[in-house]
């Protein structure tokens, strides 16, 4: 029964933001434009239905859940291609999943996996216990990372030694809720290497260091979730010792040895892969006579891009060169297993392909929403984020800022932007990835590594419901502080 009232519960939630989602798309009035862009609402069902999949099967039906989730997600992307095709014709269908698997899915699942295979090959032994203190030291210390190796890369490279610093207590999983919060979503704003949605500004116009003026949000956001994650920490720290749960530290003093070190110069391979293809694209060779990207042509007006190719092959040759030249008694040490990285595969090509009724439906209809402050713009790309790739929602809202007519602000080639409501629209898609698992690509990531380390983290709901109870109040005072 208590399994049952879980699922219904988790029904009329996702409903409820889907259909809230689907209204508030639907309130853009005429703004469509033609063709695939007017999708209807009904072809978001799949979409809808993967996500109930992802939230409530592994509740009802764990083992058949993990043996399955291939067949499911191949079900439901039929299901939304079918339609799709008998509505906008074969070749429309085609175009829409190529493109959806080619320049979006392909390179979010490279970057994933060169990053996953790198910093698998790098461990760390010693004494240090994960004690409050300790804890709150390593997240602020990955917090700060994000901006300057991505999110993805911070949340893989803390990941394992959190972990294994943590492996002696019971009460744990916590910890890798702030861990996701903190590095895999909010450390990300400082620059765009961060997170892509600021990649994707800078390439439209926003200088670089702009995102430093994110710095007080950041900064404060920070400290309040330290704060708060230190007492939570500490009450379940007592507890861990007041059981008789302590740490093996066999030798006084602390001892540290980190091996592998040698990976972090594919770390930085990588991310140097990232900003080459947010700044090859504007450059002239790379652009053909009619000022688009050149690359491989596929089918309609498919294409692979060339600086898309080279930062795949740049991962690709970093994540060999790992493998290569690192010992693998290091990824036995860290429990290697290539079980998360394949499960975020299979799951997320299924979200990439059924959400893009949804993208459409916002793409077509965002700038007749009738939102123009910047509080307005923090809450609908936050929200829209939480569920959709942030990357195109903060396009979206990007492109309707620029089409404002504002007079003073940053010039970006969609238009003049006023400060207060970019700094609106960033810290929205960048915070909020943070709400859910699928909210932003490292969040699968670390509960899946998590999960196969013996953390029971939370169901897609019960995470729901932390991120309802501790980032949503800040997000309040984010709000109240500094975007009203």
């Amino acid at each position: 029964m208590k399994k049952w009232m879980i699922f219904l519960a988790g029904l009329c939630a996702m409903l409820a933001a889907g259909a809230g989602t689907c209204l508030a798309a639907e309130a853009g009035g005429s703004a469509a434009s033609s063709g695939a862009a007017a999708a209807p609402l009904w072809l978001c069902i799949p979409f809808a239905g993967l996500l109930l999949c992802i939230a409530v099967l592994p509740l009802v039906k764990a083992e058949w859940w993990e043996e399955h989730q291939p067949l499911v997600v191949g079900l439901w992307s039929i299901l939304f291609i079918v339609p799709f095709a008998l509505t906008f014709g074969a070749g429309t269908a085609l175009e829409t999943v190529l493109e959806c698997l080619v320049n979006d899915y392909l390179t979010f699942i490279v970057l994933l996996f060169g990053l996953f295979c790198v910093t698998g090959n790098i461990t760390m032994e010693g004494d240090l216990a994960g004690s409050p203190r300790i804890n709150v030291g390593l997240l602020a210390l990955g917090t700060l990372l994000s901006s300057w190796i991505g999110t993805t890369g911070a949340s893989m490279l803390m990941v394992r030694p959190v972990i294994k610093m943590n492996s002696w207590r019971k009460r744990k999983s916590h910890i890798m809720v702030f861990f996701i919060f903190l590095i895999s979503n909010i450390g990300g704003c400082l620059t765009p290497i961060g997170d892509p949605p600021l990649l994707m500004g800078f390439m439209r116009g926003v200088p670089f260091f702009w995102s430093m003026h994110l710095l007080p949000v950041f900064v404060f956001n920070m400290l309040v979730l330290l704060f708060v994650f230190y007492w939570l920490d500490r009450r379940a720290y007592r507890k861990d010792i007041a059981e008789g749960h302590k740490p093996d530290i066999s030798k006084p003093g602390t001892e540290i040895k980190l091996s592998g070190l040698h990976n972090l110069i594919f770390v930085v391979m990588i991310v140097a892969a990232v900003i080459l293809s947010g700044t090859l694209p504007s450059l002239p060779a790379f652009l053909n006579a009619e000022g688009h990207v050149r690359g491989i042509h596929l089918f309609g007006e498919v294409t692979l891009t060339y600086p898309a190719v080279i930062e795949i092959a740049i991962i690709l040759l970093a994540a060999f060169l790992s493998f290569r030249t690192t010992d693998k008694e290091i990824r036995r040490k860290n429990h290697f297993t290539w079980g998360a990285i394949r499960e975020v595969a299979v799951l997320f090509v299924g979200i990439f392909i059924t959400m893009q009724p949804a993208l459409m439906i916002l793409k077509a209809k965002g700038a007749g929403l009738g939102i123009t402050e910047p509080f307005q713009m923090f809450w609908v790309t936050g929200a829209l984020s939480s569920f959709l790739d942030n990357t195109p929602t903060y396009l979206v809202f990007l492109t309707t800022a620029g089409s404002l007519g504002f007079t003073e602000g940053i010039a970006t080639t969609l238009g003049m932007v006023s400060v207060p409501v970019l700094t609106a629209i960033s810290c929205g898609a960048v915070f909020m990835g943070a709400n859910t698992y699928i909210g932003n690509a490292p969040n699968f990531m670390v509960k899946a590594i998590s999960d196969e380390n013996g953390i029971r983290m939370p169901s897609f709901f019960g995470y729901l419901a932390w991120s309802l109870a501790f980032l949503i109040p800040v997000f309040v005072l984010d709000m109240l502080l500094f975007f009203l």
